[in-house]
């Protein structure tokens, strides 16, 4: 519709009778498209320099939607409510989406006063400080700040008169007062960069610590002084036609690769021509005729050794010797080439099977590997397996873990922003996570072997002993890339119920549950020794928050509340995946992270709102997922008090469900080993909340009073 003007004008004559919901329906759809196909594939970087001058993609973006909703106020509206109830699930990461949104609405009328008031509103509101997801909060402010700009550039008394009303002043002050981190470093982001338009040097709200020096809090401050110009439509076509020739260069090029090999090969062919006149008679023209002795003929001719038999020369038929077969590729930029050639089973294969080790020998030494780790991990996921190969999961899971480990905070946003964004399969998007479940054990120091146990029996967390799917259909959903997640799953679990359950058999106590399976009442000397691990360096303590952990619990809870249950990301053979993913990240990163008590509040909330969900599940594989995330985050957290005194609701309603799951699963069969899991896994919750009340009750209840329960 872009690539002629007329076309343009066709399209908006075709949305102006629609209906409010149905223009809106079709803005979500468009905004997706434009995400996928015009933003860059790497996500917000905190580079100030990209937002000094406006980029091509900006402009031509700014411009088209600029157009686009002067023919509708509906569209307007439908775009400011986006921006201000749930920006993450329509613009997802891209600043550079928001930036041309924000852009193309300078030209409607009151557009931007109703954007900035109303956001800033909710962005000081405690309920939504205390249960919105960080990623959401993020992208309000960075949507408060690029308004703000544009709006104290043509009316400063409107943003004068809105940063000194008591609306914001006592929305700052939640943002202090906020328990969570994070929610108190935007609030500082957002203060100070209003003090700055408005205030003069002297009275200019400052603060000055280690994370407001960061480049990331430099990077948020500069957005109110973005001025970026919209473009021309000619812009967007430009980008667009680059896309398209890009892709069909791509193919060619592929074409080409392959022609160049057939005429290679056909120049190595032997052919064994028949023997000339000349040359049959030399070879029949006999010199002498020498009678040998058998006892000389052993003593002067010594036999040559058999030769090594070589497959590829056992062809009776010389034109069908190989001369071409592949080789390890030695450079990146090879393997990419081998990758790509989905029409070369043998030079695919070995570049797959070569893949992972490549990536890490090559990931120590140089730039080869950061350079193309983006490529690389786009190519990997949406890598298919055209010719049914051997461990084809298993080579491809490799080679974007070793990915993943090169450059952990790029790539880790990318596959996010796939899983969401991109148009991929559920095998595709299980792999995604996969990745970052097991891609961040591996950057926090663990090892397989740190997993594995001998005693833990993992067939039921992955298999489906009720209703199994047909065999083409089983192994695709049960691949091997998800039981490696959930076998880590399985042993974390056995790791964490094996001491409750030896308190409950010494103790006589607790819960019959955790005596469902045998365990030893008294720990070999041999295995508390061999739990006894030197420390090991974390690094994904840094980036875990940012590029792991918060990126995936909000884009998830945008689309719980965008579109409920009727989303691929609810199915029951992703939603217990899911789970568990951030349950193995949680773990990985370990007490010690500064933005655990963020993290904790965000899971304990995404977990509290799929409660319901997980008990109307006739497969009970989400339910036991989400009793593990709960037994993780009160695994994780050991600081028991600060527990008990920022999260005394959530326990007491933890507490509560746990025990009602366990009386409904009372009923199961003896027999039933999900049954078996789903009880233990409660118990082990009730337990563990148990054991932080009985200690810090009388602090808990102090807090709920304060709440007014």
């Amino acid at each position: 519709m872009v690539r002629q003007d007329s076309r343009m004008g066709t399209l908006k004559y075709l949305i102006s009778p629609l209906q409010a919901h149905e223009q809106r329906q079709f803005l979500v759809s468009l905004l997706h498209f434009l995400s996928r196909t015009m933003i860059p594939s790497v996500a917000t970087t905190f580079d100030i320099t990209s937002l000094i001058n406006t980029p091509r993609e900006v402009a031509g973006i700014a411009a088209f939607l600029q157009d686009l909703i002067s023919c509708s106020q509906d569209l307007v509206t439908a775009l400011i409510d986006m921006l201000i109830r749930d920006p993450a699930a329509a613009f997802g990461t891209s600043s550079f989406l928001l930036r041309a949104t924000i852009v193309a609405l300078q030209s409607s009328e009151d557009a931007l006063e109703t954007l900035m008031e109303k956001t800033l509103k909710r962005f000081g509101d405690k309920l939504y400080i205390k249960h919105t997801p960080v990623l959401q909060q993020e992208i309000a402010a960075q949507v408060l700040l690029l308004a703000s700009g544009y709006l104290h550039r043509r009316l400063p008394m409107f943003v004068f008169t809105i940063a000194r009303s008591s609306e914001h002043t006592h929305g700052i002050s939640n943002r202090f007062a906020a328990s969570s981190g994070r929610a108190r470093w935007l609030g500082m982001i957002v203060g100070m960069a209003l003090s700055e338009l408005i205030d003069t040097p002297e009275h200019r709200l400052v603060i000055d610590n280690d994370e407001i020096r960061s480049d990331e809090a430099k990077w948020y401050l500069q957005l109110v002084h973005v001025n970026d110009k919209p473009g021309l439509l000619q812009d967007l076509r430009d980008i667009l036609g680059e896309h398209e020739t890009a892709e069909i260069l791509g193919v060619e090029a592929r074409k080409s690769r392959l022609g160049d090999r057939k005429k290679k090969r056909k120049q190595l062919d032997i052919r064994v021509e028949p023997k000339t006149k000349e040359e049959q008679q030399a070879a029949s023209k006999i010199v002498s005729i020498v009678e040998l002795d058998e006892e000389e003929e052993e003593d002067d001719l010594v036999p040559f050794a058999k030769p090594d038999s070589d497959p590829e020369d056992s062809e009776e038929d010389p034109t069908l010797i190989r001369r071409d077969k592949p080789r390890a590729p030695v450079y990146i930029r090879d393997l990419i080439v081998g990758l790509r050639d989905t029409e070369n089973y043998d030079h695919h294969h070995m570049a797959l099977s070569t893949a992972a080790n490549l990536i890490r020998r090559k990931a120590n030494f140089g730039k080869e590997v950061i350079d193309h780790a983006e490529e690389l991990a786009s190519i990997l996921m949406n890598l298919n397996d055209n010719f049914e190969i051997d461990n084809f999961e298993e080579m491809r899971q490799e080679a974007l873990i070793a990915v993943l480990f090169a450059k952990p905070a790029s790539v880790a946003r990318i596959i996010t922003q796939s899983f969401f964004d991109g148009d991929y399969s559920i095998q595709q998007r299980t792999a995604m996570l996969t990745t970052l479940g097991l891609g961040a054990r591996q950057l926090a120091g663990f090892k397989d072997k740190d997993t594995d146990t001998e005693d833990v029996s993992v067939e039921s967390s992955t298999s489906f002993p009720f209703k199994q799917l047909p065999p083409h259909l089983h192994k695709l959903y049960s691949s091997s890339q998800t039981n490696n997640l959930n076998r880590t799953a399985a042993a974390l679990e056995h790791t964490t119920l094996e001491p409750l359950a030896l308190a409950a058999a010494d103790k006589l106590t607790g819960p019959n549950a955790l005596k469902v399976r045998t365990f030893s009442s008294r720990l070999d000397p041999s295995k508390q020794a061999a739990r006894k691990k030197k420390p090991i360096q974390n690094k994904l303590v840094a980036i875990v928050a940012d590029n792991f952990f918060f990126p995936l619990t909000g884009r998830f809870q945008s689309y719980l509340r965008a579109y409920s249950n009727d989303s691929i990301f609810f199915s029951p053979y992703l939603l217990p995946t899911f789970l568990r993913t951030l349950a193995v990240i949680l773990h990985a990163s370990g007490p010690g992270t500064l933005a655990l008590p963020d993290m904790t509040r965000e899971l304990w909330e995404l977990l509290f709102s799929l409660r319901m969900t997980a008990l109307s599940e006739k497969e009970v594989a989400t339910l036991e997922a989400l009793l593990f995330a709960f037994l993780m985050l009160l695994e994780v957290n050991e600081d028991k008090e600060r527990l008990a005194r920022e999260f005394a609701k959530e326990l007491v309603e933890t507490q509560e469900w746990a025990k009602m799951v366990l009386e409904r699963m009372q009923g199961a069969s003896v027999g039933d080993e999900e049954g078996e899991r789903v009880r233990m896994l409660a118990a082990g919750v009730v337990v563990r909340v148990g054991e932080v009340v009985e200690r810090w009750h009388r602090l808990m209840l102090g807090d709920m009073v304060d709440m007014g329960m």
